[in-house]
């Protein structure tokens, strides 16, 4: 599975819906979990391994129990406001203020198909909103401070760098 890096263009993709789920969509699932895991991450979104479709994968305790992927996830509701840092997996390197709702109730189906709905709040509410965001085509820094974006500039400008790169160094 191809972990995918800003700028990449698919990270700015608004994903389809997941209409079935089925045996591939589940072992792309499982894949998915485990390369969070690998990269130590709490939570992965399709378009950051190159799936343009809305699913999730969520651990914000690192347990690796119950429910961890999530298909056609939406808030439905949100409580408070409150700023942090984040990073994304798909930005190495890279924490910018945030702020986001200090609570959330999410909806979404589990990867059986079981509809759940999930209130969060903390650590949980902020990773289901970036994972969300990315099901969304956004990303942190969309939601930065223009002082933030400017101190992580050289980052990204090294970010775009290394994509140019690759992409002269993929066969046409």
């Amino acid at each position: 599975m191809e972990f995918v890096k800003y700028p990449d263009p698919r990270l700015r993709k608004k994903c389809s819906p997941i209409t079935e789920i089925n045996d591939e969509t589940l072992n792309r699932a499982e894949e998915m979990l485990e390369l969070m895991y690998a990269r130590e991450g709490v939570g992965l979104a399709g378009p950051q391994v190159g799936w343009l479709e809305r699913i999730v994968t969520l651990d914000t305790e690192g347990n690796r129990k119950g429910d961890r992927i999530f298909v056609n996830p939406k808030i439905i509701e949100t409580e408070g406001s409150i700023k942090d840092d984040e990073g994304c997996l798909s930005l190495p390197g890279i924490w910018v203020p945030v702020t986001r709702a200090e609570r959330v109730t999410v909806s979404a189906y589990t990867i059986r198909g079981k509809n759940v709905e999930l209130e969060a709040e903390g650590t949980a509410a902020r990773a289901w909103q970036q994972e969300i965001d990315h099901l969304n085509g956004m990303l942190v820094i969309d939601r930065t401070t223009p002082t933030a974006l400017m101190q992580v500039r050289d980052k990204l400008k090294k970010l775009e760098r290394q994509y140019e790169q690759r992409q002269e160094e993929e066969p046409a």
